[in-house]
């Protein structure tokens, strides 16, 4: 793929063309900017009345203490623990759990994926001041993870240099999910302690990427993910998950399963209703079933912020399926599917995780799903749901044309701003 200015003159182009062995569809004519890391320039311009003004990330109420910090084993002891970033803090919440775990002397090990973080990361500082105590420490980094790869080679050899167990990927699979393990030996015996999430360990993009994280304490997943990291150093092997969704084995079958179950309480009559939130949806198998679950009477309804390769609206096809795009000040990156019969008729079921709707995720990537179980945290999930698909300031909707069309707000006066909700909604639980 060649993309080129619209002024640039024919014999550029044939040089190009030639030179790179390009035939004309391999070329693409821009009207606009090609290298839009220009526009930085345009940003770093001094009229702070053209920005936004400027937001801080709220630590959430459980994890404020008069002893500051406050002990996160402790606050997630206490029960499951959902952090939405960027309006709640990341570097309180998952960089404090692993800064906290690396200088307790009652945790044993530290296991975390690496897909994508900084050099200077407090994470990275944190897992090799824990090595170097003599603590069990394991990082799967991923050498592959686009336009990282020589800034991800750089610190995980600081890491083998201080003892960390480095885990460079896995033959022919990538490994994207995001999930941290700490066992920590305490009175009752040995706990172990889960963030499993849908964004990157990364304090940088944490900061301007929106992403959901589960905090827990539960010990079916954490033997799960106990697995999960044995699976992934070479320490285990026919790993059997029944909690995780893990791809490539486990997710593909169970979404497949979990749209067949709206389908059929559909045409028992019942209600059949799907939501997800992505980043991408391309693969072709799941996007016939969700034409299937439209024509069985399946109400769906996809937040979709990149590429989609669904047709909604279209008749006899998918007149049930509604896809809409959010874009706004923040990046919409998690990932969360709802199904209304996904635990049985009428039982709702929450998932949250790192995996897309395509072929790459699902088939050539290591990704985990978790199921959000306790009700509050349900309901916070569904004000997320209901924000996005409520949205008429930031959201585009997908046409059956193949078009966006930017939606205009029924309230000029007010309009319905996600990201803005959402940080007023992460003010009003930390006050609280």
């Amino acid at each position: 793929r060649l993309e080129i200015d619209a002024g640039m003159s024919q014999e550029v182009r044939e040089l190009l063309q030639r030179e790179l062995d390009l035939i004309d569809d391999d070329v693409y004519v821009s009207n606009g900017p090609i290298d839009l890391g220009g526009l930085w320039s345009v940003y770093g311009l001094d009229r702070p009345d053209l920005k936004d003004d400027l937001y801080q990330p709220v630590t959430p109420s459980r994890l404020v203490s008069d002893d500051e910090p406050a002990d996160v084993f402790a606050a997630i002891r206490r029960g499951d623990l959902l952090v939405h970033h960027p309006y709640e803090s990341f570097r309180s919440t998952v960089e404090e759990l692993v800064r906290q775990a690396a200088d307790d002397p009652h945790v044993l090990a530290i296991k975390m994926t690496l897909y994508r973080t900084s050099g200077d990361s407090p994470i990275v500082k944190s897992l090799i001041r824990a090595a170097e105590r003599g603590k069990q420490v394991a990082a799967l980094v991923e050498l592959k993870a686009r336009f990282d790869e020589s800034a991800n080679i750089e610190w995980a050899r600081a890491l083998e240099e201080a003892g960390v167990h480095v885990v460079y990927g896995l033959i022919g699979l990538k490994v994207h999910a995001k999930t941290l393990l700490v066992v920590r030996d305490e009175p009752d015996g040995l706990r172990r302690y889960c963030h499993i999430g849908t964004g990157n360990y990364n304090p940088t993009t944490a900061a301007i990427y929106e992403d959901l994280g589960l905090l827990t304490t539960d010990p079916v997943i954490g033997n799960e993910l106990t697995q999960l990291f044995n699976e992934l150093t070479g320490y285990g092997r026919n790993v059997h998950y029944d909690t995780l969704l893990v791809a490539p084995r486990t997710l593909r079958p169970r979404v497949v399963e979990l749209i067949r179950q709206e389908i059929a309480a559909a045409e028992a009559g019942r209600v059949g209703r799907i939501v997800m939130k992505m980043n991408a949806i391309t693969d072709d198998d799941l996007i016939e079933l969700l034409y299937e679950a439209s024509a069985a009477g399946v109400q769906i309804d996809l937040v979709v912020r990149g590429i989609c390769a669904l047709v909604p609206g279209a008749p006899g096809q998918s007149e049930n399926i509604r896809v809409r795009s959010l874009v706004g000040r923040y990046l919409e990156h998690s990932r969360i599917y709802y199904f209304a019969n996904g635990c049985g008729p009428g039982e709702h079921l929450y998932l949250l995780g790192s995996a897309d709707l395509r072929a790459r995720n699902l088939d050539r990537r290591v990704e985990v799903m978790v199921a959000v179980t306790e009700s509050g945290l349900q309901e916070r999930l569904q004000q997320v749901i209901d924000l996005s698909l409520a949205d008429d300031e930031l959201a585009w909707e997908l046409q059956p044309t193949g078009r966006w069309r930017r939606c205009t707000p029924a309230d000029p006066e007010h309009p319905h701003n996600t990201h803005k909700a959402l940080q007023a909604l992460a003010i009003a639980r930390a006050r609280a």
